[in-house]
This record gives structure tokens, C-alpha cells and sequence, in this order.
């Protein structure tokens, strides 16, 4: 049974969602730490050119600076987010000449930038600001003392512009994420189209074509194509092989049936009961043979086509010791010397069914009766290896030519005899009960010296005795 398990255009969305999903997320964080070191570079080059107009205004009086800050320094920190500006200017004692951010210049800070400009982001009365500190030399001043300007500012404006960044680049992404997502629709589209081609090819087929597809497919569905090229030519085997069966079953049926007419036809035209009791043994006769042939072809039917049923355990010790004793008991193996070899004490269970094992080891029997003449010796053995059991019949009758070893196992095939009345179809039966049960069947001949048949199954463990 065939059940749907979603689809392929869902399965690869998904997949590329997922990878947009991800990328995505990488690329917004990104976005979002671009933006703030973007902001916090604009804003930090104000608070470094506020700090130079400051420095310029600077002047010195009997020693001491004296400073009055000029309004471009204010201009230039000055904002749509109406930040709200600091500054503190130090000597050299670290005393604060003016300014506003009392307490917040701490000793760490003022050494600090005696060596380099420092920025720091601090709290001043619990509002964040962002400082900016550097300290000029004396180069150009009367005085030789250096001094400290530290600005500052709140950090609404820097926020506001690292978020206007930000949903510019958002905005960027959800544009590119639809863009992609019409793109890859129509890419997966377009790349199941070949899919969709050989969909249509196939049902578009006759039930009784089999012929080789004929279509060009990418290297994808290669296999799948090839795997259907495959199956329908072990169909086209398999409507041959039908065929051919069908035949030649009706060829064995359609000759005795003959025979039949032509008796009964002669019986009615003669008026003598001599000729009416010849001719009704050669119906009983042939009847018998008929009735065995179509016997042996619903077996194989049923053993070719029918649903396997649950197999069980099965001691093929017995079922052999069985068989033999009641075919000894046949009147066809009255002129034969059939026997069974010794077999093991204990028990040989394989997985199988009692009527069809039965079957299979009746058909071997019957070949060798058969196709040996009277008086031959047929032996059945088993032999148990470490994990197999091979059941084994031997004959000494005049074997089989090499070259149609192989064909003994097809249906009707009779390996060239036509002197007796046997049908072909005892190792066909066999060979399909053999693969029934994951055994192996193979056959050893030497002209003149016997047959030998050897079906080799495998053996289940001895049950626990707990």
C-alpha cells in the first residue's frame, strides 16, 4: 500500500526556509550591530569635534584656564532627540575648572586619558550617558599644564539612529525574504517539472505496454528510469515466460485430449467389446495422465501466484521419513529399489509448510521413478551442516546430458526424453517450493551414472527446552 508522505515542493521549501530562516537570523543580528557601531561612530565624531571647539575657546589667565564654552560646541551635539549635553574641563590637579558631570570623572578616567582618548559609556544621577575624554598638551598656550575636556551626552539620539538603521535594513530583508520566496517557488517548479514529464508518461502507457521509456531525464531520476526500464523488462520476461507456459500447457493438454476423441471415435465404429474394453483403458489411461497434468499445473499455479501463507516450524526429518513410506507403498515404486538413507537422531526444523515440503519431496520422488528404469536404486538422504540441511535424492539411472542441466527446472522440460509420461513440470514444482522457502535446488548429472538433486535449506536453532 502506497501512502502519502507529503510532498516534495513542502519538503524543499521547508528545507530553504529553514536556510533562509537561519541566514536570516544571522544576517539581522548583524544588521543590528552594524547599525549601533554605525550610530555610535556618527555620534562619537560629534563628541569628538565638540571636544576640539571647547579646546580652541580655552584661555589662560595669571596661570589658571578660563574657559567659556561657545555655542557651536553645543550646536554640534545638539540633535532632533533633544539630548541632553555634559562637559567638565580639568587642570592638572584633576580640580574641575567647570563643567557639570560632577563625580563622574573618576581617577581611573582622568589616568586613562592622560595616555589616549577614552571613551566609556557611565550613569550619571541614572540616566546613561556616553563620555569623551582627552587631554591637551600645552603646545600653543602660555602655560606649560595640560589640561582634561570631558563631554558627554545622554544616548537618545544615538538609539534613535541605530533603530532607523536598523528597520532600513529590516525592511531591505523582508523585501529580499519575499523576493526569495517567489524565486525558489517558481525554481522548485521549475526544477520538478521532469518529474510531472514522466508522471505523465507512465500513465499516458497501455496496461500491456512494457516497452523501455523513451525520455530524457535529468541525472536525478536516472536511477528511478532506469528502475522502471528495469521492472518492465523482467515484465516482459515474465508475460513471455506466461505466455510461453500457457502454451505449452495447452500443447500438453490438447495431445492426450486428442487421443481421447480419437479412442472414443474408434470405439463407437466397431461393434466388438474387445474393442470397447481396449479403448477404455486407453481413456482410463490417459485420463489419469491428463488428470496428473493438471494437477501438477494448479500446484505450480498455486505455487507461483498465490499469497505465501505463515510458515511454521517444521521438522523436515519427519516430513521426509513421511513421504518416502508412502510412496513406498505406490505401485510406481514397486519395480524400484526406493529407500532413505539413516537419519539424524535429533530433529532438523527448517521454516516452511507441511503440504507444499510434501509436495516437493512427492515430485522428486515421482522424476526418479519415472526417468529410471526398472530395477534402479533411488536414495533419499539429509545431511545437516552447521546452519543448513541439505535433503538429497540420488539415482542410479542414466542421467542427463550437461548441457540441459540447467533448463531441468522450466516448465515441460523433459531433457530430450520421450519415452515416458512424465510431464516436465516435477522439478518446476520443486524449484518454486525451493525459492517458497529460501532453499537453493541444484542439480549434478553424469550421463550414465545417475542423478543427483540437492535442495540445501535453511536451519532454525533447536528450541530452548525452558
Amino acid at each position: 500500500m502506497i501512502v502519502v508522505d507529503g510532498t516534495l515542493k513542502r519538503r524543499l521549501g521547508a528545507w530553504l526556509l529553514a536556510a533562509v530562516a537561519v541566514l536570516g537570523t544571522f544576517l539581522l543580528v548583524e544588521a543590528y550591530t552594524s547599525a549601533q557601531r554605525a550610530a555610535d561612530r556618527a555620534f562619537d565624531s560629534q563628541l569628538e569635534a565638540a571636544s576640539l571647539t571647547i579646546a580652541e575657546a580655552i584661555q589662560w589667565q595669571d596661570g589658571q584656564p578660563v574657559v567659556e564654552i561657545p555655542a557651536a560646541a553645543f550646536q554640534i551635539l545638539a540633535t532632533d532627540q533633544q539630548e541632553r549635553v555634559f562637559y567638565t574641563i580639568l587642570d592638572t590637579g584633576g580640580r574641575e575648572v567647570t563643567g557639570n558631570l560632577d563625580g563622574v570623572i573618576t581617577d581611573d578616567l582622568r589616568q586613562a586619558a592622560q595616555s589616549a582618548a577614552v571613551w566609556k559609556f557611565a550613569t550619571y544621577h541614572g540616566t546613561p550617558i556616553r563620555l569623551y575624554g582627552r587631554e591637551l598638551k600645552s603646545a600653543g598656550w602660555e602655560s606649560v599644564e595640560p589640561v582634561q575636556i570631558w563631554v558627554g551626552h545622554t544616548l537618545s539620539g544615538r538609539d534613535a539612529l541605530a533603530r532607523d538603521l536598523f528597520f532600513r535594513a529590516l525592511s531591505r530583508f523582508v523585501a529580499m525574504v519575499i523576493l526569495t520566496g517567489l524565486l525558489m517557488w517558481l525554481a522548485i517548479r521549475t526544477a520538478l517539472r521532469p518529474v510531472r514529464r514522466l508522471r505523465q508518461l507512465i500513465r499516458q502507457r497501455d496496461a500491456d505496454d512494457v516497452s523501455p521509456l523513451n525520455a530524457q531525464v535529468p541525472g536525478e531520476l536516472y536511477d528511478m528510469a532506469e528502475t522502471l526500464n528495469a521492472l518492465f523488462e523482467r515484465q516482459r520476461e515474465g508475460r513471455g515466460a506466461l505466455l510461453r507456459f500457457t502454451a505449452d500447457a495447452s500443447h500438453q493438454l490438447k495431445t492426450p485430449l486428442t487421443g481421447l476423441q480419437s479412442t472414443s471415435e474408434l470405439a463407437l465404429q466397431s461393434d466388438r467389446p474387445e474393442d470397447w474394453r481396449r479403448a477404455l483403458q486407453i481413456v482410463h489411461d490417459s485420463s489419469a495422465r491428463t488428470s496428473r497434468l493438471a494437477g501438477q499445473l494448479l500446484s505450480l499455479a498455486r505455487l507461483r501466484h498465490a499469497d505465501e501463507g505463515t510458515p511454521g516450524r517444521i521438522d523436515l526429518a519427519a516430513v521426509l521419513r513421511d513421504t518416502v513410506m508412502e510412496w513406498a507403498e505406490r505401485d510406481a515404486a514397486q519395480h524400484h529399489d526406493l529407500g532413505l538413507a539413516p537419519l539424524p537422531d535429533t530433529p532438523l526444523f527448517v521454516q516452511g509448510e507441511p503440504w507444499s515440503l510434501r509436495e516437493m519431496i512427492g515430485n522428486l520422488i515421482d522424476n526418479a521413478l519415472r526417468y529410471t528404469p526398472a530395477g534402479s536404486v533411488i536414495t533419499l538422504d539429509l545431511e545437516r551442516a552447521a546452519d543448513t540441511v541439505t535433503l538429497t535424492i540420488e539415482d542410479n539411472g542414466p542421467g542427463v546430458s550437461r548441457d540441459l542441466l540447467d533448463r531441468l527446472h522450466q516448465p515441460f522440460e523433459r531433457a530430450g526424453r520421450q519415452d515416458t509420461e512424465g510431464s516436465g513440470l516435477g522439478l518446476a514444482i520443486v524449484d518454486s517450493i525451493a525459492r517458497r522457502h529460501q532453499a537453493t535446488l541444484t542439480v549434478h548429472s553424469e550421463p550414465g551414472h545417475g542423478l543427483r538433486v540437492t535442495v540445501r535449506f535453511p536451519l532454525l536453532p533447536e528450541e530452548d527446552p525452558a
